[in-house]
């Protein structure tokens, strides 16, 4: 097909690979699996249990040959995404209920299986943090593996593609994205998933251009379409004009220039024009992250969100299992610090290993969540304090506590980490004891009573996620009023000012861990309010630190003197827009 004989229609995704590919379109169209549904005679039920547990086995030994191959042809770290799905195959709970569901239903496994299956996916597609999300894409695509080997079919694969084509699809799990031929794939596009989905992650390993959330671009194209991708912005342009191709040809060109230069300043100290040195920390979720704190030379790590460990388990890990893995990450950094967080799940995030715990409510994210709940469970709650104390024995660690609303519950969680330190002190087990907590700041009430939290913990770290969404009233995954989630809103800029000037008050360091501190727009706002330091995805440190040393700490405060006297958001961004571009006018 000509691409001049249609008009140009562009899509916008989400940005998830970066780079821009050019191209014939490749349909990839994943045909729904018929389940078979009968029951099974009772003589023949032994059978069948056995039928399952061949299948699984079988499925381990598929997944094993495609770890195998992407340890040859990436790296052993893209590997390591098919640990989740050999950890799928493994889930006792998962397992346990199709047996159960089988002995009690009768149907056939493919039946149950397919069932329990689905039930599990959909409690994690509900989940709102974006990574754990993408356990839902693990299960489904173990899921389809196994049921694909009870049926006795092949599974869709991508190896048929041989020439060089733009693959488009409805989403691509890990498995088959792992068997694409980097040689044959000029870029990926598919109409759902996520920045954070393993398809992505070998993506962006291979270096192919990629955007998600093209919403139904599969019904829109044939093979054989002309299609342009741009994984820097999250658009796709389907029969791109003759002018749209020399413009990407000369934004690639200055893109690839642009990385090359952001990627240049990872060495270079995180220090202003005028001297003052910003440190940037890592957000990170599990001990194998660790490379990519090092990698882009974080200075420590000041979120670990512990609750990963929790959500990937069937059972709530025990102390030794927790102590385990904050070791590895304390000493896998070590000099340099690293803040663990303590539990927060609830609201957006069930409990695998104790559903029970929590339980449905009808606003979870005003309910029975993070310190909250560990409050009303100390003994598990101990269980981590422990862990977290024994691993500071490893390297420099801080704790902090999510979801604080008052003193009260800050005195009870630093009672109760008194009587942690006095258990290890009982059972002779090494901890520093001049470990540091802290405090998040997400609630306003915790914002507005600084002064009284400020008094009974050592640090402060603003959650500008979960603070921005309580003080304006806005559920940010409600698509009808997301955008009226405004970091530049006035109230916002006001509270953080607060929170800064309190804890500075009180000789406490006080540092941003939410999406602003990532972003390199609001990044000087946050230094010039005052913020001691930033923590981010490891990923986002380039940009952040390209822009710290452009500026001046002097002009960044003035911008929040100019900010905080503003009263209209979108004049209030104007100004924070106007900042950045000055200072990359120059790249």
């Amino acid at each position: 097909m000509d691409p001049n004989t249609k008009s140009e229609l562009v899509i916008q995704g989400i940005a998830a690979s970066k780079g821009i590919a050019y191209g014939q379109v490749f349909l990839y169209l994943q045909s729904e699996l018929e389940i078979p549904r009968y029951t099974v005679d009772p003589d023949k039920r032994v059978a069948e249990i056995a039928r399952f547990e061949q299948a699984l086995v079988v499925t381990r030994q598929q997944i094993s040959q495609i770890q195998a191959q992407v340890t040859k042809n990436l790296s052993e770290e893209e590997a390591l995404i098919f640990d989740a799905h050999q950890m799928v195959l493994e889930d006792q709970a998962l397992i346990g209920e199709t047996i159960r569901d089988f002995q009690k239903s009768g149907l056939n496994i493919e039946t149950c299986f397919n069932a329990v299956a689905e039930r599990y996916i959909k409690a994690f597609a509900e989940i709102d943090d974006e990574y754990l999300r993408e356990r839902a894409a693990d299960i489904k695509d173990v899921a389809k593996r196994v049921l694909h080997v009870l049926l006795g079919q092949t599974a869709g694969s991508l190896t048929q593609l041989v020439d060089k084509r733009i693959i488009v699809a409805q989403d691509i799990s890990p498995s088959e994205a792992a068997g694409v031929d980097r040689s044959a794939a000029l870029g990926i596009v598919t109409d759902g998933g996520s920045r954070t989905s393993h398809a992505v992650i070998v993506a962006r390993s291979m270096k192919i251009p990629a955007v998600v959330g093209a919403r139904n671009l599969t019904t829109r194209l044939q093979n054989g379409d002309w299609i342009m991708v741009d994984g820097y912005d999250g658009v796709v342009i389907v029969n791109p004009t003759e002018q749209t191709l020399f413009r990407y040809g000369k934004i690639e060109k200055a893109q690839k220039s642009f990385e090359s230069r952001l990627m240049a300043v990872i060495e270079q100290p995180s220090r202003t024009l005028d001297g003052v040195d910003v440190p940037l920390r890592a957000n990170i979720e599990k001990p194998d992250e660790v490379a990519l704190v090092k990698q882009y030379r974080g200075e420590g790590v000041g979120l670990y969100r512990t609750e990963y460990l929790f959500l990937s388990a069937e059972r709530i890990p025990t102390e030794e299992q927790q102590y385990a893995a904050y070791r590895e990450i304390v000493s896998g950094l070590a000099p340099a610090s690293v803040t663990i967080r303590t539990l927060d799940v609830g609201g957006d995030k069930p409990l695998p290993g104790d559903p029970h715990l929590i339980g449905p409510e009808a606003n979870p994210f005003l309910g029975f969540r993070a310190i909250r709940m560990c409050l009303q469970n100390p003994g598990m709650f101990k269980n981590q304090l422990r862990a977290i104390l024994r691993a500071s024995a490893h390297g420099k660690v801080e704790l902090m506590y999510p979801m604080i609303s008052g003193a009260d519950e800050l005195d009870r969680a630093n009672a109760l980490l008194d009587e942690a330190r006095a258990e290890l002190k009982e059972r002779g087990q090494a901890f520093d004891e001049q470990l540091r907590a802290g405090t998040m700041i997400e609630i306003p009430s915790a914002a507005i009573a600084g002064d009284v939290l400020a008094e009974k913990c050592d640090f402060f770290s603003i959650g500008t996620n979960d603070l921005i969404q309580y003080l304006l009233a806005i559920d940010r995954g409600n698509n009808r009023i997301a955008h009226l989630y405004d970091p530049a809103h006035p109230a916002v800029i006001r509270i953080l000012k607060l929170i800064v000037d309190t804890g500075h008050a009180k000789k406490i360091k006080v540092s941003v861990c939410g999406e602003m501190a990532g972003d390199p727009l609001f990044a000087p706002l946050l230094l010039g309010l005052g913020v001691d330091e930033l923590s981010m995805t490891p990923t986002l440190m380039p940009a952040v630190k390209f822009l710290i040393r452009a500026m001046k700490m002097s002009d960044a405060r003035e911008l929040a003197v100019a900010a905080l006297a503003q009263t209209d958001p979108a004049k209030t961004y104007a100004l924070i827009e106007a900042f950045y571009n000055e200072r990359m006018k120059a790249v």
